[in-house]
């Protein structure tokens, strides 16, 4: 099933301020991939952004660790992080928020170089700053700099980095997050007054970004996305 929230997300979801430009991104960067290009999108989930990718013309490949993979029409990552696909033979790979989940990070990387073609293009998503969240496992964080120097030393060169939601923004969602996780327990009221807070919250958050300076914003990000390459 597609997660629609995930492309579209509403003013009363919590996730609003990091959602809706994340898919803004995604769109923007697959958009520079030429018409028909494969992209394999490693450890799609719920596949949010299948609709996304394929309205723009590419060959969308959902890839992922489900026992029942291929019965859900993806492909299946075995146990040792492989696609079952040839060597270099794909033009792009979409990772959105799997890369902060993943235990290994050598191997990961790994399959990255190994599918893309040459001058093939990642499209790779992961947080900055945020809760603590097993989808099952959930392992690290990044810095921009960090972030830049873990994909380098695994043979994979940066070539621009977008940061979404500056320090004070992401405080604030933290704490809507929060707020709203208690409210939704409370029966009938609970989830509307949560879905209020959301707005009112998510207005200030705008606010707070915009006011912050863009150096600061782009160096403590809640989330990054980053576009790059597999080193010559």
């Amino acid at each position: 099933m597609h997660d629609a929230r995930r492309v579209s997300p509403s003013m009363w979801h919590t996730d609003w301020l990091q959602l809706g430009p994340l898919a803004k991104l995604i769109r923007a960067q697959a958009e520079r991939l030429p018409k028909g290009a494969s992209i394999v999108d490693l450890g799609c989930g719920d596949m949010p952004y299948a609709s996304l990718l394929r309205g723009l013309g590419l060959d969308y490949r959902p890839a992922d660790i489900d026992a029942d993979a291929e019965a859900k029409g993806k492909l299946p990552i075995g146990p040792d992080g492989r696609v079952p696909l040839p060597d270099h033979s794909v033009d792009a790979i979409l990772s959105a928020q799997v890369f902060e989940h993943v235990p290994d990070l050598d191997a990961y990387c790994a399959e990255i170089r190994r599918l893309l073609k040459p001058g093939g293009t990642l499209i790779l998503s992961t947080h900055g700053s945020w809760f603590y969240h097993p989808h099952p496992e959930d392992h690290r964080r990044w810095t921009r700099t960090g972030l830049a120097l873990d994909l380098e030393t695994r043979g994979i060169v940066t070539e621009e980095m977008h940061s979404i939601c500056g320090p004070l923004a992401t405080t604030t969602m933290i704490r809507l997050t929060a707020f709203a996780f208690v409210l939704k327990k409370v029966p009938v009221v609970g989830p509307i007054i949560a879905g209020a807070l959301a707005v009112v919250m998510n207005a200030r958050a705008v606010v707070e970004d915009a006011i912050t300076p863009a150096q600061m914003r782009d160096d403590n990000a809640c989330v990054y996305l980053v576009r790059a390459h597999v080193a010559v």
